[in-house]
């Protein structure tokens, strides 16, 4: 049970680590010029672009063997 409680919580720190990398904030934040429909927008279109990646991060993490 203890390896799968790892895991899980491997798991959920990738993925918030890759959509923490993936924000372009200090651009968006320091820019007046952007609205905060904008930002909730661009906010919107980051997150689904990494469902993908954070996918195969877990895929990868549960089956190693597939990397190769």
């Amino acid at each position: 049970m203890k390896s799968k409680k790892s895991k899980a919580k491997l798991i959920i720190l990738l993925g918030i680590i890759w959509v923490i990398i993936s924000l372009p904030l200090p651009w968006i934040v320091n820019n007046p010029e952007v609205s905060e429909s904008q930002f909730n927008t661009i906010l919107g279109i980051i997150g689904i672009m990494s469902i993908p990646f954070i996918v195969l991060g877990v895929a990868w993490t549960l089956k190693p063997e597939l990397t190769t």
